[in-house]
């Protein structure tokens, strides 16, 4: 039976177990989950948050993380500026990024989702009003829904990846973990 794990990754913490880097050593998945031959399925970018899924089993891992299976990933999305109608349907149509078109995307505009706070906090600027947008992508490429809210003219501030097809981080704290069953 193939091992699948739910992490809550927290921001600043790299998705892979060891770091190479030369310098200051950053956190990595080791310094939260001591389970032995599991493996993250895709990736999530040092200053995203949010869902990773680890599993020891090499046909789950591709069928999670390679694009040709289009698993929906669901992403609560603070962004710089009031988004309104317009920008939404550019999301919803797919927009064009530097590497060709997106695919179109789930977009809405949501009340702030009252998560945890971040450490750093996200920047605050008078002047400058944000939103929240649930985001659902199908594909996954580098930075992808930052780009995408870019592209349309909203800066993202905040990402958390809240869903990867039926796995969520509900319930779970940043840092937190649970293994479930392999669907």
């Amino acid at each position: 039976m193939a091992r699948l794990i739910l992490f809550n990754k927290p921001f600043n913490v790299l998705t892979q177990f060891t770091d190479r880097s030369i310098g200051a050593e950053r956190q990595t998945l080791s310094n939260y989950i001591d389970v032995p031959g599991v493996y993250p399925a895709g990736r999530l970018d040092l200053d995203s948050e949010g869902l990773l899924l680890l599993t020891d089993d090499g046909r789950l891992q591709a069928r999670i993380a390679d694009p040709r299976f289009k698993t929906p990933k669901t992403y609560l999305v603070q962004v710089e500026g009031d988004v309104q109608e317009d920008a939404l349907d550019q999301l919803r149509k797919g927009v064009m990024l530097k590497d060709g078109p997106t695919l179109p995307a789930g977009a809405e505009r949501i009340d702030d989702p009252a998560l945890w706070p971040r450490d750093p906090p996200v920047r605050f600027r008078k002047t400058v009003p944000d939103c929240w947008l649930q985001l659902t992508i199908r594909e996954g490429r580098n930075r992808q829904v930052r780009r995408m809210t870019a592209a349309v003219g909203h800066p993202t501030l905040r990402l958390v990846r809240w869903r990867i097809g039926d796995w969520s981080i509900d319930g779970l704290q940043p840092g937190e973990w649970r293994e479930v069953q392999a669907a």
